[in-house]
């Protein structure tokens, strides 16, 4: 693939696909519907967004620039819908969303017409990955140390 997407497809199916998707569904067994919703919701997003590189790569079908902008208009707005829950859960969880809500809304800006958003797009939305890498480690830190080692913070919201 050119323009540096390969690696994007790969990480697209893997990692925020099904990664996400399977987390998901753990997330759904322990009872927690805020994140079986944004894990299997996201991952679905990285696999449609794999789809539409792969079927503009081979010809198979062309996605504009405005119909990727409308696809992701959509997903800014499931984005802002769950971002009031997630500012019920934690601090982090709520700069999380914060991020990826003004990084969706970047990107929609991008795709319409403001191309230089894009960069813009590309660096906040990196911050917002590296909050949600925080929040794993945060986590697994819990886990295996038995106590909050890295804190998140409370809740926006009460």
């Amino acid at each position: 693939m050119s323009g540096g997407v390969g690696p994007v497809v790969v990480l697209a199916f893997a990692f925020g696909g099904l990664a996400q998707m399977i987390a998901g569904f753990h997330e759904f067994k322990c009872g927690n519907n805020f994140g079986y919703s944004a894990f299997v919701s996201y991952g679905a997003f990285w696999i449609a967004l794999g789809i539409i590189f792969m079927l503009n790569y081979f010809n198979i079908y062309h996605s504009s620039t405005t119909d990727v902008g409308w696809f992701l208009v959509v997903w800014t707005v499931y984005t802002f819908i769950m971002w009031f829950p997630a500012m019920k859960i934690n601090g982090a969880m709520a700069i999380l969303f914060t991020l990826l809500f003004i990084g969706f809304v970047l990107l929609d800006l991008a795709h319409f017409g403001f191309d230089e958003m894009i960069k813009v797009a590309g660096y906040e939305l990196m911050v917002c990955a590296a909050t949600a890498w925080y929040m794993m480690a945060h986590i697994i830190f819990a886990e295996v140390f038995g106590r909050d080692v890295l804190p998140v913070g409370k809740p926006w919201f009460r």
